[in-house]
């Protein structure tokens, strides 16, 4: 095959390649670029570069040997041939360029000085292979509050690369993570070793790192938390949803959950500990105590005004349950539901009292799953409010409640349910 046709750029840096659409010669995107697949070599050779790992629908990676890559070009990657869809599992000897290359500390051979790898190129020799050739580095600064220089070397100019380093830090890894949601980050995670795991999420900020555990199997949640050190485990649970929150500490152990919620804020804690009291899969056990409630006084402007927040979930945006003092969960007397259709219809200085639909029902924390599955189905609602026995509204339970609990517990990384999937 005619080099210069199979490719329109020979030296790519990988950093800046992640992220770039994957498509088939119809031109039809089939997924994201994520990582590159690499073997490093004796003698610091330079490592021969094996493939792409492409993240395809639903956020499942898979290795495309570079031998099917057509076309590398700014914004783009054209593959050739049949996807294999199983996902990516290293193997012996090989490595993940961006995770497990960017941020190291290595040193440069000429003067014995540590440097901090920013981006590596691969360049595309003249029989047609693709080779590790090039490495940006960030040479350290001196002085008071002097940044260190950029420049970029040989891979010949720099030593330290082994498969199990310990001075790599995380920095420009988390660049190329930075805009994905927290479900496609937390495929991610699962796909890095333990260590590395943990060191990207002690980077992550509370809030962003909450998001994350939420989308996580339970058993690599569980694993990760235990790596956090107590006072950051709290914050994180903080930030988590309630529900979501007491979930993760059913499955830690009684011992180390009361030391995490001694540690909370007692306010979360109270809101995590009343729903722990629940069982998993009854009402009480899935519903979140932090629904959108207001008065019959409240104005469909204030209603829109709370629905429009970035912190409240679609399932919950999508209607505002309206109760009397105090509107804090345990509310006074539930009174009724308004639903977005209905606040976008009127004016915003319409009452809630006077566009109630009083017709739907609340259920109790007793309710099994089977129930609340059914209630959902029969109404076409997105969530349903839970009360107890004085009508006092305690919560509200969404179908992507429901969802993770009717799915299989390890739904996230099972294989045959994706495929499922996308057969569909």
């Amino acid at each position: 095959m005619n080099i210069a046709k199979r490719n329109e750029l020979e030296r790519v840096f990988l950093a800046r390649l992640a992220g770039t659409g994957v498509f088939d010669p119809n031109g039809d995107q089939v997924g994201k670029v994520r990582d590159a697949v690499a073997t490093l070599r004796s003698n610091n050779q330079s490592p021969r570069i094996l493939g792409i790992i492409v993240e395809v629908p639903p956020r499942k990676r898979i290795f495309v040997p570079i031998t099917r890559v057509t076309s590398i070009d700014n914004g783009h990657v054209i593959i050739t041939g049949l996807l294999n869809m199983r996902r990516f599992e290293p193997r012996i000897n090989e490595i993940t360029v961006l995770s497990e290359m960017l941020d190291r500390s290595v040193t440069l051979v000429e003067t014995n000085e540590k440097v901090t790898v920013e981006d590596i190129a691969m360049e595309l020799s003249k029989t047609g292979d693709w080779f590790i050739e090039r490495v940006h580095i960030m040479k350290r600064g001196s002085g008071f509050r002097r940044r260190g220089s950029a420049i970029t070397v040989k891979w010949s100019e720099i030593s330290g690369f082994t498969l199990n380093e310990n001075n790599q830090g995380v920095t420009n890894l988390l660049g190329t993570l930075a805009n994905l949601r927290a479900a496609d980050l937390a495929s991610v995670l699962h796909d890095l070793n333990l260590k590395r795991r943990v060191e990207v999420a002690r980077a992550l900020n509370d809030e962003r790192l909450a998001d994350v555990l939420e989308e996580m199997d339970e058993a690599s949640r569980v694993e990760l938390l235990a790596e956090l050190e107590g006072e950051r485990a709290a914050d994180v649970l903080e930030e988590m949803d309630p529900d979501d929150a007491a979930d993760l500490l059913r499955e830690v152990g009684q011992e180390r959950a009361q030391v995490l919620l001694a540690l909370m804020e007692p306010e979360d804690a109270e809101d995590v500990k009343r729903l722990m009291h629940y069982e998993d899969y009854s009402a009480g056990g899935m519903m979140t105590t932090e629904p959108i409630v207001l008065t019959t006084d409240s104005t469909v402007a204030e209603a829109l005004a709370k629905i429009r927040s970035s912190e409240v979930s679609p399932g919950l945006a999508a209607q505002v349950f309206v109760c009397r003092q105090p509107i804090e969960t345990p509310t006074g007397r539930f009174m009724g539901v308004v639903h977005i259709q209905r606040l976008l219809r009127e004016p915003p200085s319409t009452l809630l009292g006077g566009i109630l639909d009083t017709d739907i029902v609340p259920l109790s924390v007793e309710a099994n799953l089977n129930e609340v599955s059914l209630y959902l189905a029969s109404y076409n609602l997105l969530s349903v409010p839970i009360v107890d026995s004085n009508d006092r509204l305690l919560g509200a339970v969404t179908v992507d409640d429901v969802l993770d609990h009717l799915l299989p517990e390890n739904w996230r990384q099972d294989e045959s349910l994706k495929q499922e999937s996308e057969a569909t």
